[in-house]
């Protein structure tokens, strides 16, 4: 019988497991604790213990070319960045057309994965699993961990002096829906990552007044970049990934700062982050609506009065009805134990954010850990590529010696602070996961082949399908995917061709 695998959650990144494990010859069987797949991005109007909450509005901040399973793109006539409803209809197709949904167990709780007896001779897992109130036990020979980061807010009250005596209203972003709680109301929102950005958006257009509280400020892109082409088709690039990582970093912070100040100068707006790189906000409208007064930006919270609060360096106080805390999310795995992975103050000892480092038997994983400056869906499909390899036997670059000699060395704790980006290049880590399996592209040894398409990929954006080029997992429509992913793009917008123009771009 084959490697028997479970999958912990049927999100983004449990889908795409149970696809690699499958690609692999393992078998997988994917527990979701809910009713439907989808994750993060099934919106249900009732918050639901557990599971990460949309709201209404939510669109994708990644472009539909860089965000597609690399053997999967997107249907053409889909826009560019994906309104919620169209991602989980995106993923839908995906589990149909790879015949995933058989091996997923919908309803079906993980409550405990313990380590076998045997583990440090077969490395296999106790998995104790709740479903209609009766509990299984199963053994598996390993574990993908899917469940993702966003269903455990964090909110730190204790952060904010004086909220215990606030009369108004208070609430994490986690339980907004609908901007209707804040008509005609005095708003702040706190904290300046996309969430707040959004509702404070949103309320601004039927609030009394709207304040964004914010101690580091941010930087802000807008997902309609260069001359009305997607930010992340622009900036991810093999050729501007080179210079970025390849510049001394006073030169490479410069060259970020200039490139987002091209829009508005972020002091003049009082967005302006502290000096280290960390992930850029997406919002199309924010600064026009700091312009027009409909949004006021101001420093982080001093403490809270009655109806009132004060910020940082403002001697006068502002009235508010409504607190919206976007204070993001911890994480947390409840059904591991900590000696398996020990999460502290945000952080977590996993190798190359994926393998926990102290386990005799590289067989538990943790997949999408990880907020990288681009499209989260070709990371955690490379990851579980990796994994899924791994598990298998044939995985290079896994053995649990590497993972020692790195404990020791220390090269192993890696932030996993959910508020800083972890300070890898999106593209960088894609190329190093794919190396380990031997899918990276090679520009140079394709210049001598096939030079169009060398020069595509280098020049151009750096789409999930160059990942399929060659090695394991060879996709034969990769180099198609390729060379018509502009024409994906314009198909959804190009919808009124003037009279005597050139119909190709």
């Amino acid at each position: 019988r084959g490697m028997r695998v479970a999958v912990v959650g049927a999100g983004i990144s449990g889908l795409t497991a149970t696809k690699c494990c499958l690609d692999e010859g393992l078998e997988p069987t994917c527990f979701e604790q809910s009713q439907d797949i989808g994750g993060l991005w099934r919106y249900t109007e009732h918050i639901e213990a557990g599971r990460p909450s949309l709201y209404p509005s939510v669109i994708s901040n990644t472009s539909k070319e860089m965000s597609a399973f690399s053997d999967f793109p997107f249907p053409e006539d889909f826009p560019v960045f994906l309104p919620n409803a169209q991602l989980l209809d995106y993923l839908r197709c995906y589990a149909e057309h790879f015949s995933l949904r058989e091996h997923i167990k919908l309803g079906t709780t993980v409550v405990s994965i313990r380590k076998h007896p045997d583990f440090a001779t077969t490395g296999q897992w106790n998995v104790i699993t709740e479903a209609g109130g009766k509990q299984t036990s199963h053994v598996f020979d390993a574990v993908m961990v899917c469940s993702g980061s966003f269903s455990e807010p964090s909110l730190p009250l204790h952060c904010f002096p004086g909220i215990e005596r606030f009369r108004g209203q208070y609430f994490h972003s986690r339980q907004y829906k609908h901007p209707d709680v804040f008509q005609g109301k005095r708003v702040l929102v706190v904290g300046m990552g996309n969430s707040g950005v959004d509702i404070a958006v949103e309320a601004s257009r039927v609030a009394e007044k709207v304040t964004i509280s914010t101690t580091r400020g941010a930087w802000l892109l807008s997902r309609v970049f260069e001359r009305g082409y997607p930010w992340d088709m622009v900036l991810n690039t093999r050729l501007m990934s080179l210079i970025k990582t390849n510049l001394p970093s006073p030169l490479s912070w410069w060259l970020i700062n200039y490139q987002v100040n091209q829009r508005f100068n972020h002091e003049n707006y009082g967005l302006q982050p502290e000096k280290r790189y960390f992930l850029p906000v997406l919002n199309d409208d924010l600064p026009s609506y700091i312009l027009t007064g409909r949004i006021t930006i101001k420093p982080g919270v001093k403490e809270f009065k009655d109806s009132s609060v004060v910020f940082h360096n403002c001697p006068e106080e502002e009235p508010i009805d409504i607190v919206v805390f976007c204070t993001g999310y911890n994480f947390s795995f409840p059904f591991l134990e900590e000696s398996v992975i020990r999460v502290e103050n945000k952080h977590a000892s996993l190798y190359k954010y994926v393998f926990p480092t102290h386990l005799q038997k590289p067989t538990l994983a943790v997949l999408g850990l990880i907020k990288p400056f681009g499209a989260i869906m070709p990371v955690v499909e490379m990851q579980a590529r990796w994994v899924s390899r791994v598990f298998k036997g044939r995985g290079v670059n896994v053995s649990p010696p590497v993972f020692q000699n790195a404990a020791q060395t220390g090269h192993i704790l890696f932030g996993l602070t959910f508020d800083e980006v972890l300070k890898t290049e999106w593209l960088v880590y894609l190329d190093m996961l794919a190396s380990f399996i031997g899918a990276k592209p090679s520009v140079l040894g394709l210049l001598c082949t096939d030079p169009w398409l060398a020069l595509t990929i280098f020049f151009g954006p750096c789409s999930p399908y160059q990942y399929r080029l060659g090695g394991p997992g060879r996709w034969e429509g990769a180099r198609q995917a390729i060379l018509t992913q502009w024409d994906r793009v314009l198909k959804p917008t190009r919808t009124r061709v003037p009279a005597g123009s050139s119909s190709s771009f």
